[in-house]
């Protein structure tokens, strides 16, 4: 009876080990790569909704997490719930490494979302009053590219030799108009405080202007040139930038295709970057 117990158990095992090795062997399992990329809803996620297909072709399946805020994603990122975030621009995503300490390498630049001036009260910059209050991001890595518009358009100066990517509202040199600067919201609150006419003007980030029904070149009072050096990446931990499916990523970002897409479905509110 042990003998013949004994026997039965052997076969079981020896069926379930084949039985496994016919699965491998017949492709029961998927070669398909997942690659988990985590965006802003508008106009990042929406991007890479297009991508998906093109990844698909190369054996990769793109998975899209979504976020409300700037924070999360490089927390995700760091943890390793994410592979990649594409969300921020150059000059926060220093900031970010350098305050947190985090180990992350830039895969390759893809837009830029000019950021621009909105009021429900004045048509133009010219016609704001002398102290007017202008609302802007808590971001401060946001503060110098605010700046900088700001005195393109003549309103303000900055210091001589600052570097305008860190410039803070200590670095205003002359402000003819005793423009007033409130700096406490969160981003994503700013086209609230537009619809609902606080302070004199608003300025917001393209990204979350679009996600407000807003359009940027039509809506704005002023906007930044198309030239802008804060050009949104896609962000890894480092090492990972020379991943397969890192750069299929970037690659299919920066196809014809995806750009033209890009162009067509955001009129140059969202300028498409091959560097």
């Amino acid at each position: 009876m042990k003998k013949w117990v004994a026997g039965v158990i052997a076969a079981t095992s020896i069926f379930g080990l084949a039985a496994c090795g016919s699965d491998s062997e017949s492709g029961g399992g998927s070669d398909e790569k997942e690659l988990v990329v985590g965006a802003s809803n508008i106009p990042h996620a929406e991007i890479l909704e297009q991508v998906k297909p093109l990844l698909e072709e190369k054996g990769i399946d793109l998975e899209i997490e979504t976020y409300q805020d700037y924070i999360l994603p490089n927390k995700d990122l760091d943890n390793g719930d994410i592979d990649a975030n594409y969300f921020q621009h150059v000059p926060y995503l220093e900031s970010q490494k350098a305050e947190h300490g985090y180990d992350f390498e830039n895969a390759g630049g893809i837009h830029i979302e000019p950021i621009g001036v909105y009021s429900k009260k004045y048509k133009s910059l010219e016609d704001l009053p002398e102290g007017a209050t202008i609302l802007m991001s808590n971001s401060v890595a946001d503060h110098g590219r605010i700046l900088t518009l700001l005195e393109e358009k003549g309103l303000i100066t900055l210091n001589d030799g600052v570097d305008k990517t860190k410039a803070t509202l200590e670095d205003i040199k002359e402000n003819p108009k005793k423009l007033k600067f409130d700096y406490e919201y969160e981003a994503a609150l700013l086209p609230q405080l537009y619809e609902n006419e606080e302070g004199d003007a608003v300025l917001i980030n393209s990204n979350y202007a679009i996600d407000a029904g807003l359009n940027p070149l039509k809506d704005s009072i002023a906007i930044e040139d198309s030239n802008s050096p804060y050009v949104n990446v896609i962000a890894v931990n480092k090492g990972d930038e020379n991943k397969e499916e890192v750069k299929a990523l970037v690659e299919a970002l920066r196809s014809k295709e995806i750009q033209d897409f890009i162009k067509e479905e955001w009129d140059g509110s969202v300028v498409p970057v091959t560097e």
